[in-house]
């Protein structure tokens, strides 16, 4: 009766509701694992579960005050002494006898929003007593207000318990107890984050501005934009500006059928990181447009071919942007592409407007904001264009769903521990995938401070900005990232937490330079534009230098040997090859006709064109670009391993020396390795000792120096090797 009562008390105050509860009816041995966020959670699990279901509790906390012995000591608990190894042996007999236990892997309540470390006995558990598993995710109830973190809550949230199915962990008997428990302790947890992300794909929003409209509606008052103006948005009045501005985009831009069939049409942005940026991107969405974000950075001719290869007829972008970045629209006009400026938009839009959305975000913020339902599948949708940087070829245009992007925000939010406090620092432009993903509309999903700044490359500037902002997370590449830590103060990231880096293989040096400069520990993280873009991520729970850490929930991957570089164990497993990768992050394919077609024939999987090496643990390891390897004597040779050993090995030459390695056609061994540099006494000699320093053999000493005055850079920092290329084959004059 009790029991009943409170189910349905739950139910009126909570929405309560729970799914696959079938799983509960499991015989024992089996262990039933949720994750840990609010002192109700004893409850939304209680009521769904049988009298012989145990809760595991501390005798030692049970002694605190007679209510803390009410709950914890009963006839529906299992009291342990956590500090003593006979707990885990009383556990284990009762589950030999057939018990069903409840036990929170994580053994406290969370401190950060997110899920916090498993203990590893847990995994020695499951490994001694070979029980099944059921694990379960408590959605929302991280935000009842009985919690221990000091993150942002809420009355009465809408709380749902997700059961997984039930769960046999590898057998790792035949290795040594402490690695046994340690990999069933990841397994563990890798099972855990996939059914977080996994409830959130399957029970939340199904586009991105109806996710930001959720979070806005809970926090109609927080900042979350800021850019160089200093001038804050609340979500109020982003979702304000979003509104009008969408009304605008109706009438100005009536929707069309686009280049594809049954695709919304497709508009350009041509901003930089400012306020307006954000808002234009929603506003589009809400106005029902594809947003085709274009990389300023490439130069004219490549704008019109990235434009004409979108079939893009109008362009948003800003005349005080343009001429201060002193931009050639010409071409564009030229090819009868309407540009429209915000500055003339904004005076177009009247009062009435901008109270009538005033007052409507005002009573209920967010509500109604979402892509137009008329043909919306969000996987098939496309959420955004975005064109590949083209380091090595012409630009790609990778159309990206709804639910691919919501995909890799729910996979970066699963996985990674930020809490909600965090403050984001934005340099990446939002063409980056990194930028506009990880860095723009994961903290807008999750309701972060988001610092917006309109260039990567101002190295004295930033750091100064990063201190000034109080900012927790930074992201950059290892060409930036070098470059703010030249310029930087010892105390001026102080408040950073996170530090990621990707987009290019980060340079050991560059790491012990933050390390011992700045006492922060950098992050490795592995993306592709096509993938959303994360792959791969290090964190703060489980880290492993020299790698790009591990694959997101939901993630496939397998490896394809080749020639003269995969590692193949005696039972025929690759442990190195060519990566390959399926998720529900992928791209749904590229405007490229040719591309695309290549893309659709692997069935869903993505070719990344990059060879690495995966553990036993599952870490990832970069080897080099397929396209960044040359053969020399027969033997491949990885140009990237080459740099990697030549950075930072120079500094009686400055800090900013820079050497990039080439591959040309050599009459001898088919090819040689070319050092290019900016660095005009920097001689053979040296590199060549740098070389062998590094352990590397005499086939990794590049035979020919080339002096530059500047090492050619895209727009995201990583080299230009197609530019460094032909700077290196012009003939120099005489």
């Amino acid at each position: 009766m009790i029991k009943t009562l409170l189910h349905g008390l739950l139910r009126l105050l909570f929405r309560f509701r729970a799914h696959n509860t079938g799983v509960l009816s499991t015989p024992g041995p089996v262990l039933l694992l949720p994750n840990h966020v609010s002192w109700l959670d004893w409850a939304f699990l209680g009521v769904l579960l049988d009298d012989d279901w145990k809760f595991v509790t501390s005798s030692t906390t049970a002694q605190t005050s007679w209510i803390h012995r009410r709950i914890m000591v009963n006839r529906r608990t299992f009291p342990i002494d956590p500090a003593s190894p006979y707990g885990a042996k009383r556990m284990a007999e009762h589950l030999a006898k057939g018990g069903r236990l409840v036990l929170f892997p994580e053994g406290r309540l969370t401190l950060t929003a997110r899920m916090m470390k498993l203990f590893d006995g847990t995994g020695f558990l499951i490994h001694r007593t070979k029980a099944r598993v059921i694990t379960c995710h408590l959605r929302n109830a991280v935000r009842v207000p009985a919690v221990r973190h000091d993150g942002w809550t809420r009355w009465f949230p809408r709380v749902s318990a997700h059961f997984s199915e039930v769960l046999t962990a590898p057998d790792l008997s035949h290795q040594p107890n402490a690695v046994a428990r340690a990999r069933i302790t990841r397994w563990l947890r890798d099972r855990m984050v996939h059914q977080q992300f996994q409830a959130e794909m399957d029970f939340g929003a199904t586009d991105v501005l109806e996710a930001i409209a959720e979070t806005a509606g809970a926090l109609p008052r927080r900042r979350v934009l800021e850019d160089v103006q200093l001038r804050p948005l609340s979500y109020r009045r982003l979702m304000v500006g979003v509104d009008v501005l969408s009304g605008l985009f109706r009438t100005l831009l009536p929707p069309s059928v686009g280049a594809t069939a049954g695709d919304p049409a497709r508009v350009g942005i041509l901003l930089p990181n400012v306020n307006g940026m954000p808002v234009s991107l929603m506003a589009l969405w809400a106005s029902g447009h594809t947003p085709a974000v274009l990389n300023f950075s490439t130069g004219p001719a490549v704008l019109l071919q990235c434009a004409q290869l979108a079939g893009l007829r109008d362009i948003l972008t800003s005349r005080v942007f343009l001429q201060r970045a002193k931009l050639d629209v010409a071409p564009l006009e030229a090819a009868g592409i309407r540009l429209h400026f915000l500055e003339d938009l904004r005076e177009r839009i009247g009062p009435v407007a901008k109270l009538g959305a005033l007052l409507r975000h005002t009573l209920r913020c967010g509500h109604g904001l979402r892509v137009p339902r008329a043909g919306f599948d969000p996987a098939r949708t496309p959420a955004v264009i975005l064109f590949t940087s083209g380091s090595e070829g012409v630009p790609k245009g990778v159309v990206l769903t709804h639910a691919n992007l919501l995909a890799n925000i729910r996979q970066m939010d699963a996985f990674l521990d930020i809490s909600d406090h965090e403050r984001f620092f934005n340099a990446l432009p939002l063409f980056h995938s990194f930028g506009l993903t990880a860095c723009t509309l994961l903290p807008l999903v999750r309701g972060l401070y988001t610092f917006l700044y309109p260039s990567p490359l101002h190295y004295r500037v930033i750091p100064g900005v990063v201190y000034d902002r109080y900012c927790t997370v930074m992201v950059g590449t290892n060409t930036f990232l070098n470059g703010y830590a030249r310029q930087a103060a010892p105390y001026d990231f102080h408040s950073v937490k996170y530090l990621v880096a990707g987009a290019e293989k980060v340079q050991e040096a560059t790491a012990q330079t933050w390390a011992r400069k700045f006492g922060i520990r950098l992050l490795e993280g592995y993306g592709a534009t096509e993938c959303s873009p994360v792959l791969c991520a290090n964190n703060r729970i489980e880290a492993q230098f020299g790698s790009v850490g591990r694959f997101m929930p939901g993630m496939e991957w397998r490896l394809e040997p080749v020639d003269g570089v995969s590692e193949i164990t005696p039972e025929g497993r690759v442990v190195s090859g060519r990566l390959f990768v399926r998720g529900p992050n992928v791209m749904r394919g590229y405007l490229n006709p040719d591309a695309n077609a290549a893309f659709q024939a692997l069935g869903g999987w993505y070719d990344t064109g990059d060879l690495a090496r995966i553990d036993d643990d599952g870490f990832v390891f970069l080897l080099g670009r397929m396209k960044r390897f040359a053969k020399l004597s027969g033997e491949m040779v990885s140009l990237t391993a080459v740099e990697d050993a030549l950075a930072g090995a120079f500094p009686q030459h400055g800090l900013r020396c820079e050497v990039a390695v080439i591959a040309m056609a050599d009459e001898e061994k088919g090819e040689k390795l070319v050092a290019v540099t900016n660095a005009a006494r920097l001689s053979l000699d040296e590199v060549r000792q740098a070389i062998k320093a590094k352990g590397l053999t005499n086939l990794c000493a590049p035979r020919e120096i080339r002096t530059v005055t500047e090492i050619p850079k895209l727009g995201t920092g990583k080299v230009n090797h197609r530019a460094l290329m032909e700077l290196v084959r012009t003939p120099i004059s005489g």
